[in-house]
Order: structure tokens, then sequence, then C-alpha cells
């Protein structure tokens, strides 16, 4: 994905990651900073103004992998929450920092093993807190 398409995040979801990566153990994390990054070309809304079709905190996402056509249903979560095995991406790696903000129908890039570079694009969104009501999750 080019560093330049816009994405969207709900200030509350900014607010929660910056305390977050302001913690001494992260303020100076490669995550911490790809985060920064991310919200400094971000247009950053209120949580009842958040898109429906944007990969928020917490929200449920049909990905491809556009290399391999393998699909994935993957959920963007806070670092306690993660667990690949289930789809649950931590924020804090980089897919998961990527994925953040992203709409339906754009794509990330991202490194795989061995170095293989992998375009996952987001197809759907199943669960996003923000259109359901679920601000305090």
């Amino acid at each position: 994905m080019d560093d330049h398409t816009p994405i969207t995040l709900s200030r509350l979801d900014v607010e929660r990651i910056e305390s977050l990566i302001d913690t001494p153990a992260l303020r100076d994390s490669p995550a911490a900073q790809r985060l920064r990054a991310e919200f400094d070309r971000a247009d950053i809304v209120e949580p009842a103004a958040m898109p429906h079709d944007v990969v928020s905190m917490n929200s449920s996402a049909d990905c491809v992998d556009d290399s391999n056509g393998k699909h994935y249903t993957l959920t963007l979560v806070y670092p306690k929450d993660a667990d690949a095995d289930a789809g649950k991406i931590s924020v804090l790696a980089p897919v998961g920092s990527a994925l953040l903000g992203l709409r339906v129908g754009q794509s990330i890039d991202w490194p795989g093993h061995a170095g293989k570079m992998h375009r996952l694009k987001v197809t759907a969104i199943h669960y996003q807190p923000e259109a359901a009501g679920d601000l305090h999750r």
C-alpha cells in the first residue's frame, strides 16, 4: 500500500493505542514508530462518524492474499488478545498496524516467510465496533 493512501481512524482507537505505545516498554519500538506514522497520515474521526467499511480496533474482516488466492478472516486486536492461530492479529504486528484504517477494497503489502512479499486485500468487514455501537470494547 502506498503510504499516501488515505486511512480513517477512530479518535477513541487512536487514544487507546497512543496510551499503549507511550509506555516505556514500547515508546521507542518499531511498532510504535509504524503506528505513529499511520496516525500522521490518518483522517481521525469521532467513533459515531466512522465509516462502516473501515477496519478499526476489534473489527473482523475478510482478506485475500493476492499472491496465492488464500482467504483469511482476521480480527484486529490489542496485544493482550492476540492469537494468530485464531486469526486475532495484534495492532503491534506489522500486518496489524498496516490493516488499521483500511477500507474494503484497499490492500497492503507485507513480507512473508523467506522475504516473499504478499499483498493482502480487505474484501469485507463482518463486525466493526463503531457500526455495532460497541464503543466500550
